[in-house]
C-alpha cells in the first residue's frame, strides 16, 4: 500500500485531538523540525514534545478540525485547520485558524512541520 501523506496527517491530527502523547511522539523523527509563528523554531523530537506538553497543559480542552487535507508530494501534505480552546489558568478563550505543511521522511515519520496562523494569537 502506497504512503498517503494526507491520510497520515489525518491520523496524526487524530492522536493530537486524543492527547495521546506517546503516539504523538512516535510520529516525529528524532531530528524533526517544527516551525510556527506561535512557538518559533523547534529542533528535535524532545524539544517538540516539551512544547506540545506545555501547550496542552495551558489548553487541555482544545478541539480542532480540518477543513482541508491534501497531498502535495509523495512525502508531504497540507492541512487547513481551525481550533478552539480555553486557557486552563486564565479562562481566556483561544480561537486559531491556519494551515500547516507536514513533510515525512522515508520511514513515514514527520521530518518537518511548518505552521502558519492566519492571525496572530
Amino acid at each position: 500500500m502506497a504512503f498517503d501523506p494526507a491520510e497520515e496527517i489525518e491520523r496524526f491530527h487524530a492522536v493530537i485531538n486524543a492527547l495521546d502523547f506517546p503516539a504523538i511522539e512516535a510520529y516525529f523523527a528524532e531530528d524533526a523540525t517544527y516551525v510556527s509563528n506561535g512557538v518559533g523554531s523547534l529542533a528535535g523530537r524532545g524539544e517538540i514534545m516539551a512544547a506540545f506538553r506545555r501547550y496542552f497543559d495551558d489548553y487541555p480542552d482544545q478541539t480542532a478540525e480540518n477543513s482541508l487535507v491534501e497531498t502535495l508530494t509523495p512525502l508531504s501534505g497540507r492541512a487547513v485547520w481551525s481550533l478552539r480552546a480555553t486557557h486552563s489558568k486564565t479562562g481566556k478563550p483561544l480561537i486559531r485558524e491556519g494551515e500547516e505543511t507536514i513533510t515525512f521522511n522515508e520511514e513515514g515519520r514527520i521530518f518537518r512541520v511548518d505552521v502558519t496562523d492566519y492571525k496572530a494569537f
